[in-house]
């Protein structure tokens, strides 16, 4: 509640006097002062409930904080009914005066006479928790305006960052909402109505699939897809196949299961990456898409078989070097534009850590457990999965035997491991001249999934197929590699991308760095490059 005052002038010859009052300030448009949000009257009920009666505190100590009150006075006096709280001693007019003495806040809380009106302003504690809800309230108030104060004195200075400023505002008010807006407990009744309430909506889900689905028969039989706010590492060394895999993930999500998600690639271009999704889609070989060396046929195939991917809600981000602030604003306008279900970020190791946080100044290894740190908030935040592939340390080769990758040879930080729900490797014997594993089957064109890490399942070993032509994963069972011999469609692809034939309205439209210039760019009539391309 705002309380309006006027400035009085005290010299009758001041010239901005006029009628008694003095003339409005320039900086004020309209001559009134605002005093900050507060409830004074409603602080001094409540600290004077709480030393009448002993069990008030257990109905307010969940919501109000010292900073709660507005007097400097009533901060002490809460602080020190809390300090007696701690200690399971009584709280009342004479140990609470008595431990504002002994920290030598007395005088700071009015002294004794001030603490013995308080008890005097209330009869009972009956309307506690209503009246503590306002000042939280008002407080919450006050920190806004703060904030906001802050956000405007910053935004007139040059050399402020406006994208740090936007993070700075949005994570500011995300705190406010963190500290003051508490879940409260539920009775078993309540929890009890909801796990069944969940249960019923499992039931009709005969895949058993409660998560993201990666498309991997094998894999989601283990984690029953990619979970909301789980962090889920993909570590390997180079040549495994990470990109390939995350791509085919992020593919069977989109494509077949219509969940919209978003990759960020800061190792890759989006045209690159979108060639290796038209290789993989319509199975063509990669060195053939990156020549543009293809048969008439095998374009029409393209344009075939790449129909659903051009209209699947697919988001490519392939800003460089991109740093937890940006990663943190564009994951939340994605999420409230498009409502994304899932985020992959290739890879951790070439993001950058906020600057407050180790990114200048601290060691590498503090940067990346940062980033691990944020990445997690993120998925807890939007309330999604979020895959960040990781590089793996040299230990690995020089490690005898069949160089099996472990915990321990994720690089650079032991963070990673600990902040992530799930830490898979991805594995391909063949890489190592192994042709057979130890039951004698061919491990040629096999890739492995080692799931080293598990919060909330098991630890197993999935295989599935890896098609390195097409850069794709598939079922292990599911080997069935295109074979063209005839041209297989009737009608011809244009001679350009941009044709009559090629439909381009629902196509990936890619950030100027990665297209060049205007005349180049083969899907024309797209997002600015400050936005994420969909798919």
């Amino acid at each position: 509640m705002y309380k309006d005052f006027t400035f009085v002038s005290m010299a009758e010859n001041n010239p901005n006097r006029i009628s008694g009052r003095r003339k409005p300030d320039l900086n004020l448009s309209t001559g009134v002062g605002k005093l900050p949000p507060q409830a004074i009257d409603l602080e001094e009920a409540v600290l004077g409930a709480l030393m009448l009666e002993k069990d008030a505190l257990t109905a307010v100590v969940d919501i109000l904080k010292p900073e709660s009150f507005y007097k400097e006075a009533h901060k002490a006096i809460y602080g020190a009914i809390l300090d007696l709280f701690s200690e399971s001693q009584p709280i009342d007019l004479l140990t609470v005066t008595n431990q504002l003495r002994k920290k030598g806040e007395l005088e700071l809380a009015g002294g004794a006479y001030f603490i013995t009106e308080l008890t005097s302003k209330v009869s009972s504690a009956a309307n506690i928790e209503f009246h503590a809800r306002i000042i939280t309230e008002q407080s919450m108030k006050r920190e806004m305006i703060k904030i906001a104060s802050e956000i405007q004195k910053d935004a007139y200075e040059d050399t402020t960052d406006v994208f740090e400023l936007l993070d700075k505002m949005e994570q500011s008010l995300f705190e406010i909402s963190e500290k003051n807006i508490r879940k409260n407990y539920s009775n078993m009744r309540d929890i009890m109505k909801e796990a069944i309430l969940e249960l019923e909506a499992k039931k009709g889900q005969k895949d058993g699939l409660t998560g993201v689905p990666s498309g991997f028969t094998a894999l989601d039989r283990v984690t029953s897809g990619w979970q909301k706010s789980d962090l889920v590492i993909i570590a390997a060394r180079p040549a495994m196949g990470k990109t390939a895999f995350v791509l085919s993930v992020l593919r069977n999500a989109a494509v077949d299961h219509n969940r919209p998600v978003a990759i960020f690639s800061l190792e890759m271009s989006s045209v690159q990456l979108v060639n290796r999704l038209i290789s993989s889609e319509a199975e063509l070989d990669s060195e053939k898409i990156k020549k543009g060396n293809l048969a008439d046929y095998e374009w029409e195939q393209l344009v075939h078989k790449t129909g659903k991917l051009s209209k699947a809600p697919l988001f490519v981000d392939d800003t460089p070097a991109l740093s937890i602030l940006e990663l943190r604003a564009k994951c939340r306008k994605l999420k409230a534009q498009h409502d994304i279900q899932m985020v992959v970020i290739d890879y951790l190791q070439l993001m950058s850590g906020d600057s407050k946080s180790g990114g200048q100044g601290g060691n590498r290894e503090q940067e990346i457990a940062s980033i691990s740190r944020a990445l997690k908030k993120i998925a807890k935040e939007l309330s999604i999965p979020v895959i960040a592939l990781s590089q793996l340390s040299r230990a690995v080769e020089t490690r005898g035997g069949d160089k099996r990758p472990q915990l321990s040879d994720l690089r650079e930080s032991g963070a990673i491991e600990q902040d992530a729900d799930m830490v898979m490797f991805l594995y391909r014997p063949e890489y190592y001249g192994i042709t057979e594993d130890e039951d004698n089957n061919s491990t040629l064109g096999v890739g492995e999934v080692i799931i080293a890490k598990h919060r909330n399942g098991s630890l197993e070993n999935v295989k599935l197929r890896f098609i390195g032509k097409y850069t794709k994963f598939t079922d292990l069972e599911m080997n069935v590699p295109y074979q063209p011999q005839e041209p297989l469609y009737g009608s011809k692809f244009p001679s350009s991308a941009s044709g009559k034939d090629f439909d381009s309205k629902n196509t990936i439209t890619m950030s100027s760095k990665a297209n060049g210039s205007d005349g180049d760019d083969p899907f024309p009539g797209g997002m600015g490059s400050n936005d994420p391309a969909p798919f």
